[in-house]
């Protein structure tokens, strides 16, 4: 038998930006920053990335909430030659990398860590990404040819569709009532009372027909 609404209010972190200095929760997916060159954008967005062999923190995949750390990359070419990706990250288990931890600024993941983070306190704070499957390329951040950004849009767009394309990728579905995009369908019910569609995800829903 379906639970019956007519009026309530729940929480919903429908945020995916953090705000500087702020910790990622585990588990969670947020929108971040990958600034590569324009020649390397298409194979990104078609075949996934390729994890570094090494860095700040390690082997992996580097990204940044803060799109200024990513536009200044790759570092030694044009401004103009630079594309930087929104991405989709299942951040996972993070370990954040501080004083009290930098023994594992390059081994957090033999410690059972997916992503490393590192707070912006000598400069624009990053993240590494272990498993490049973790990454979904969702739109272009920064890009000056429009003609590239236009293609490379097309491209992101196609892979959206495609059913994972070799990518373990599952389909974004928009829910028609409260406008989050899940990969599962939300049930929608109606309202006991005043009959409005309703969805649990939504951050409230006020019956007018209450007295």
């Amino acid at each position: 038998m379906p639970i019956k609404f007519s009026g309530w209010e729940a929480f919903c972190e429908k945020s995916r930006h953090l705000k500087p200095g702020q910790a990622p929760k585990s588990s969670h997916g947020y929108t971040m920053y990958h600034g590569t060159h324009k020649s390397s954008a298409t194979a990104i967005i078609s075949s996934g990335f390729r994890p570094s062999g090494g860095g700040t923190l390690g082997p992996g995949v580097y990204c940044s909430r803060d799109i200024n750390k990513a536009m200044g990359y790759p570092g030694g070419c044009s401004a103009n030659d630079r594309v930087v990706l929104k991405l989709r990250v299942r951040v996972g288990r993070v370990k954040k990398i501080d004083g009290q931890s930098w023994n594992m600024q390059t081994t957090w993941h033999q410690h059972g860590y997916d992503t490393a983070w590192l707070p912006a306190t000598a400069g624009l704070e990053e993240d590494c990404v272990w498993d490049p499957k973790r990454l979904t390329v969702v739109g272009i951040a920064h890009c000056t040819d429009s003609a590239t950004k236009t293609s490379l849009e097309q491209l992101i767009q196609q892979q959206q569709k495609s059913e994972g394309g070799g990518q373990d990728r599952q389909k974004v579905i928009k829910c028609k009532v409260c406008d989050d995009q899940t990969q599962l369908q939300h049930i929608v019910e109606r309202c006991w009372e005043c009959k409005a569609e309703i969805c649990p995800f939504m951050d409230k829903h006020v019956c007018h027909k209450r007295g």
